[in-house]
């Protein structure tokens, strides 16, 4: 199921299932609200957005009822998520996917959101999107590229490629939004050439990886990956969690592999990630592609969970192209 589209004057309900609101800076909401507004959209926020216990979150109970009363209520055309955090799995047996089956609608976010996007498509095959938060929407600086592909794939309808940005960027931007630091972007690093097509899952991997043996992972079988990790992942963290992966039964209907920017405190660099790529005999026959712009490095593009992706990678050059969404 692919939701239906925003357009101009629709209602974007902004939910916590992991941390609160009260994490983000008031001028940071502001900012965010001011952005979502000028592009025409309503902001309306769930009850218990800004709850906050001693993990920066709120009961399974009060994330539950925003969760579900977002889906319910017909005027709400899209669904926002604060931030990221650490806690969305607690929610997968609490959730009535019934309630969504029946409301599909956009609902997007990132990181740790990367649980709650690949059980919804599990169980009940609607396409999610791993994208710009509701925080980040609130960045001063170096937010058009991710506003342009916000717009591409949620508001328009036709296939679109995935150039990369201009500049990307690793500091705390939240903190100062004027001391920026850019980073010149020298594009794709092609590791493995090929060409694949096929269904969009992942996102954060260690996230992702909490999934694997319940009920709540989604099939590999005939699957692009979109893999990321943050700083807390270092190099050898990213390689046994690829390897886990790779250990799973479907793995080798894999397709091919889409892997997003690491942060600079993660010490992964070029050199090291080809290798750990080169290691694993079973990546040998599909493409692998990296430094695409999703992750914990702005600017994030927005790409469909569920929906369809077509990669190729040849004489060091990539092409990343959203076939639906």
């Amino acid at each position: 199921m692919i939701p239906s589209k925003l357009k101009q004057g629709d209602e974007i309900r902004i939910i916590a299932p992991a941390r609160s609101l009260q994490l983000i800076r008031e001028n940071g909401k502001k900012w965010a609200e001011e952005r979502l507004t000028s592009l025409g959209f309503k902001i309306t926020y769930g009850k218990n957005v800004s709850e906050k216990d001693e993990f920066i979150s709120s009961s399974i109970e009060s994330r539950i009822e925003d969760l579900h009363e977002a889906f319910k209520d017909k005027n709400v055309k899209a669904i926002l998520t604060v931030i990221g955090g650490f806690n969305s799995n607690q929610l997968l047996k609490y959730i009535d996917w019934n309630i969504i089956k029946e409301n599909p609608k956009i609902f997007c976010g990132f990181s740790d959101i990367t649980a709650l996007q690949n059980a919804i498509f599990k169980k009940t095959q609607l396409v999610t999107y791993s994208g710009p938060a509701f925080a980040t929407f609130g960045m001063k600086k170096g937010f058009q590229y991710a506003e342009e592909y916000f717009k591409k794939c949620l508001m328009e309808n036709k296939p679109f490629e995935i150039q990369p940005s201009k500049e990307w960027s690793n500091d705390e931007w939240w903190i100062d939004q004027e001391k920026r630091e850019f980073i010149k972007n020298p594009g794709y690093l092609v590791i493995n050439e090929g060409e694949a097509e096929g269904t969009i899952i992942g996102a954060n991997l260690c996230t992702f990886n909490l999934l694997q043996g319940t009920e709540f992972m989604p099939s590999l079988e005939n699957s692009i990956l979109f893999l990321e990790d943050d700083g807390e992942s270092k190099d050898v963290n990213f390689d046994r969690d690829l390897q886990s992966l790779i250990h799973l039964p479907d793995f080798n209907k894999v397709k091919g592999i889409v892997i997003g920017r690491f942060e600079k405190e993660s010490e992964m660099t070029d050199e090291k990630l080809i290798r750990i790529i080169k290691t694993k005999k079973e990546l040998n026959h599909i493409p692998v592609i990296s430094g695409a712009d999703f992750g914990h490095c702005p600017p994030l593009i927005t790409f469909p969970i569920g929906g369809k992706a077509r990669i190729s990678a040849k004489d060091n050059k990539a092409e990343i192209t959203i076939l639906e969404h």
